[in-house]
C-alpha cells in the first residue's frame, strides 16, 4: 500500500511521536516510554512514518534510532497554504464589505 504524509498526520499518536524526534532522535523503546499503547503499536505507527519518508531508522549496534525527517510536511505546508490564501481573500472581502456598511451607516 502506497501511503502519504497525509496517512501519517491523521493520527494523534503519530503526530505526537513525530513532536517528539523533531526534537531528539530516540530508540523505538525511548519512543515507546511517552506513550500509554503497546510497544507493537509504537512499532506500526513508525513502520507508517518510514513508509512515508517522515522517519529514517538507522541502525547503531542493537539498537535502531529513529529520526525526523520534517522536510517531506512541505506536501502538507503547500497544500493547507493555498486554502490559507482562499480564506484571506475571503476575510479582506469581508473587512471591506464590513468597512462599506459601517460608511454607509455614518
Amino acid at each position: 500500500m502506497r501511503r502519504d504524509v497525509f496517512q501519517a498526520i491523521a493520527d494523534p499518536n503519530r503526530r505526537a511521536i513525530l513532536d517528539l524526534l523533531a526534537q531528539q532522535s530516540l530508540t523505538l523503546n525511548g519512543i515507546a516510554e511517552y506513550f500509554s499503547i503497546s510497544r507493537p503499536a509504537i512499532s506500526k505507527h513508525i513502520k507508517i512514518l518510514v513508509e512515508c519518508g517522515l522517519v529514517e531508522i538507522h541502525q547503531h549496534g542493537r539498537e535502531r534510532h529513529c529520526e525526523a525527517r520534517l522536510d517531506k510536511l512541505n506536501e502538507v505546508t503547500d497544500w493547507v497554504s493555498q486554502y490559507q490564501q482562499i480564506w484571506e481573500e475571503r476575510f479582506n472581502r469581508l473587512d471591506e464589505l464590513l468597512q462599506e456598511i459601517q460608511n454607509k451607516e455614518n
